[in-house]
This record gives structure tokens, C-alpha cells and sequence, in this order.
């Protein structure tokens, strides 16, 4: 039993009158695996964050806070049935508030909650699935450069980049793309329900729209930000219990790789920051890419 509750059952104290209590969780950042400096958001790294938010007893609800242009369709499959799971095993409501952008896994993620709140200029929604690369055969050729390639199976590289691109390929890869957008729609249509009231072609695009259109389309269900919804449905005493990752003291003293970014662990040696920095930069453009999408 924890400290709170062991207080609460006391008949005088300032706790006799403690408001009621919400969870938080932070889910910001590109949803799959990071690179060394930024991870991101994995059912791994997710998970005992979400079971320590789902824990306490006689909470009132957990709040996700969303802030994610989106990422690994696995990861954010992933990460909202863990957190459907656990809103299920614990009988909780679960409140989603979109920050900056809740859009394509990131408003997977928003859509395992009961609710969804965004502000008027958060960016909502962007239901597709895309894939992007780059053909460097031509380069290759122009440089007299001889491409190798063997393989055991005529499909085993479709896509690859240094060899003119496959019409089998990019129909192989198109199929898959329409296998996961009817999974991500299937999700959406599950979770939000009669909430949608936008027109399905026009829903699942893959365009994206500002909180008050999301609204209209019934995307979110308002607009607001944590703090205010919360006192406005469990009163002006609710206490938010923030669920933050445990650091250990090296990375308590690291220097941190970029804003919002995890420390680096200063026990890296030479050579694995030189083996990191490359994977890192690669990252981190990747990451910008995906923002870019959206115009942020």
C-alpha cells in the first residue's frame, strides 16, 4: 500500500481533503527505433511507463499527452493495445491530448484513448501509410560504377536503391502499404465509431488538419489543453501525477544530444560516439523529414 493511501485512511490531515488523482504520460517523439541520442517510441521503452501510470489505486483516469508526427506502424499498434489493455484490466478512463501533432502513429497512439483533446493549432490526423527512398542507379552509372548484386529467390530485393526501380516491386510494396492503411483505418473507425462525421475518403487521405477542423470532423472530441479539462471534469483539487523514465546518475550527468532529447551517457568511449555520430545524423534527418510532412 503506498504512502497516500496509508494517509488517507487517517481521520485528520490535510490529505482528508487531497483532490483526486490523474496519471500522465508523455508520448513525444517519431514512433520505432531512434538512434543512440533519441530513441524513439518503442513498446519496449513505452511499456513501464504506462504500467507505473496504470498502478495506483482510486485514480481517477490517465492522461497521454501525444506530441508525434508518426513513425512505425508495428510500434504504434503495439503501444495502443498495451495501452487498451491496461485502461480494460484497470477499469480507467483514458484522456489523449494532442500537442504540437498527433498524426499518422501519433494519432494511432491518441486513438487508444476514450477521449481525445486538442489545441486549435495542433495537427491531427494524416491516416496513411507512406514509404520514401531514393533511386541512385543512374548516379552509379554515371560514375562507372558496377552495381552487384546475387540472389537466392527473384523477389528477395525489389526496392533496392542502386538498381533501376521493379513495376513488381512497387506494386509488392503498394499491396503492403494497403494491408496496413485498412489495419490503421480499422482502428480508427473501432475507436472513434459514430464520433466521425467527416467523409471516409476524405478522413483516411492522408491529409491532416488543424484542432478546430478535426473537431468538426470528429477526429477529437474538443479543444483544450491537459491542465483545464482536467480540473474542468474532476474539480480544481486534481492532482496530476506525472510518469517519467527513471535515469540512472551517468545519465543524470550526461550533456544532453538536443532539445526534448535524452542525455548521452558520457561513459561512451571514443569509438562508439564515432560509430554512433553517423547512425545519429542519419536520425535525426530522417526525424526532420517527418515533421516537414506536416509543415512543422
Amino acid at each position: 500500500m503506498s504512502l497516500h493511501s496509508l494517509l488517507a485512511k487517517l481521520p485528520f490531515g490535510p490529505w482528508r481533503n487531497a483532490g483526486p488523482v490523474v496519471s500522465v504520460v508523455r508520448l513525444s517523439g517519431v514512433i520505432g527505433q531512434g538512434g543512440a541520442f533519441r530513441p524513439g517510441l518503442t513498446l519496449a521503452g513505452v511499456a513501464p511507463l504506462l504500467e507505473r501510470a496504470f498502478a495506483p489505486k482510486g485514480q481517477a483516469a490517465v492522461a497521454l499527452i501525444v506530441n508525434s508526427p508518426g513513425g512505425s506502424p508495428v510500434q504504434s499498434a503495439l503501444i495502443a493495445k498495451r495501452i487498451r489493455d491496461l485502461a480494460e484490466e484497470k477499469k480507467l478512463p483514458v484522456l489523449a491530448f494532442c500537442e504540437d501533432a498527433a498524426a499518422s502513429g501519433g494519432y494511432w497512439l491518441a486513438c487508444a484513448a476514450d477521449e481525445i483533446w486538442a489545441d486549435e493549432s495542433s495537427v491531427v490526423g494524416s491516416i496513411g501509410v507512406v514509404s520514401a527512398g531514393f533511386g541512385m542507379h543512374e548516379l552509379l552509372e554515371r560514375h562507372g560504377i558496377e552495381r552487384r548484386l546475387y540472389t537466392a529467390g527473384d523477389k528477395k530485393v525489389l526496392l533496392d536503391p542502386f538498381s533501376p526501380e521493379r513495376e513488381d516491386g512497387v506494386a509488392h510494396l503498394k499491396s503492403i502499404q494497403a494491408d496496413i492503411h485498412d489495419a490503421f483505418k480499422a482502428m480508427v473507425r473501432t475507436r472513434r465509431g459514430a464520433r466521425l462525421t467527416g467523409p471516409e475518403d476524405l478522413l483516411f487521405s492522408g491529409s491532416f488538419w488543424a484542432g478546430r477542423k478535426a473537431k468538426e470532423l470528429g477526429l477529437v472530441d474538443g479543444l483544450g489543453d491537459l491542465r483545464g479539462v482536467l480540473r474542468g471534469r474532476f474539480g480544481d483539487k486534481v492532482r496530476l501525477r506525472v510518469v517519467q523514465a527513471e535515469r540512472g546518475l551517468m545519465r543524470k550527468l550526461g550533456m544532453r544530444a538536443g532539445l526534448g532529447g535524452p542525455a548521452l551517457d558520457v561513459s561512451l568511449g571514443a569509438q562508439s560516439l564515432a560509430e554512433a555520430l553517423p547512425a545519429a545524423a542519419v536520425a535525426a534527418v530522417e526525424e526532420r523529414a517527418l515533421w516537414s510532412r506536416l509543415g512543422l
